[in-house]
C-alpha cells in the first residue's frame, strides 16, 4: 500500500498542503493520538508549528517528511521530523524524532514505518550520530515498531506525562546511526574533559 504514496521534503509548504496536514494533525489529535496536543489545535496552531519546524529546516537543523497520497488529491496521510539536538553545542550530534503520526483513514498502510525509515536515513545522511525520541507508555504498537526499527530504550519516568486526571509513563528510546572514525567513545568511564571520580 505504500506504493501509492509519495514521501516529500519540503522546506516551505503552500497553503492546500498546509491546510492538508492541519486536517491529519486535527484527525490524530481527535482520536486521542500522543502528538503534543491535549486538545485538536486549531489552523493558527498548526501553521505556528509548521513555521516553526520549517525555519529549522532551512538552517539544516531539522528535517520534515510528509507523506502524501498519489491518487491526484495530494492529501497528507502522514508526517514525522527530526530536530537537531541545538541548544547546547554538546548536542549538535543527536536529534529528536518528532510528531510522527499517521491519519486514522490510513493507518494499517505501514506509512508509520515507511516514514521513520526515512528519517533514519536523511538523519544519518546529514551526519547525526545519534536519534532519540519520546513515547507515551502506554503505546505498545509504537514501542514495538521504534525497536523493530533499531530503537533501543534508554530511560523511563514514571507518570512522567499528565493527560487531563491520567498519568502515563514517559519512555525514551534511541538509534545509533554510526560515528565518523577517529571519535572517542568514553561513555561513562571517568576520563576526558569534565571527568571526575566517585569519592569513596
Amino acid at each position: 500500500m505504500t506504493d501509492q504514496v509519495e514521501l516529500i521534503w519540503p522546506t516551505t509548504l503552500d497553503d492546500a498542503l498546509r491546510a492538508s496536514t492541519h486536517r491529519m494533525v486535527h484527525a490524530v489529535t481527535e482520536t486521542g493520538g500522543a502528538i503534543g496536543y491535549l486538545a485538536p489545535p486549531d489552523r493558527a496552531e498548526t501553521d505556528a508549528w509548521l513555521d516553526s519546524v520549517l525555519a529549522a529546516v532551512r538552517t539544516g537543523d531539522a528535517a520534515l517528511a510528509l507523506a502524501t497520497a498519489e491518487d491526484g488529491s495530494g492529501e497528507v496521510l502522514g508526517c514525522a521530523l527530526w530536530r537537531r539536538r541545538a541548544a547546547v553545542a554538546s548536542h549538535r550530534h543527536s536529534a529528536e524524532l518528532q510528531q510522527v503520526m499517521t491519519h486514522p483513514a490510513a493507518r494499517g498502510r505501514g506509512l508509520g514505518r515507511l516514514l521513520v525509515s526515512a528519517l533514519i536515513d536523511n538523519a544519518r545522511a546529514a551526519g547525526l550520530e545519534l536519534l532519540i525520541l519520546g513515547v507515551r507508555g502506554n503505546n505498545h504498537g509504537a514501542i514495538a515498531l521504534y525497536e523493530a526499527l533499531g530503537f533501543r530504550e534508554w530511560g523511563r519516568l514514571p507518570s512522567g506525562i499528565a493527560v487531563g486526571d491520567e498519568r502515563f509513563d514517559d519512555v525514551k528510546l534511541y538509534r545509533d546511526l554510526g560515528r565518523p572514525a577517529g571519535v572517542a567513545v568514553h561513555g561513562s568511564a571517568a576520563t576526558g574533559a569534565g571527568a571526575s571520580r566517585r569519592r569513596a
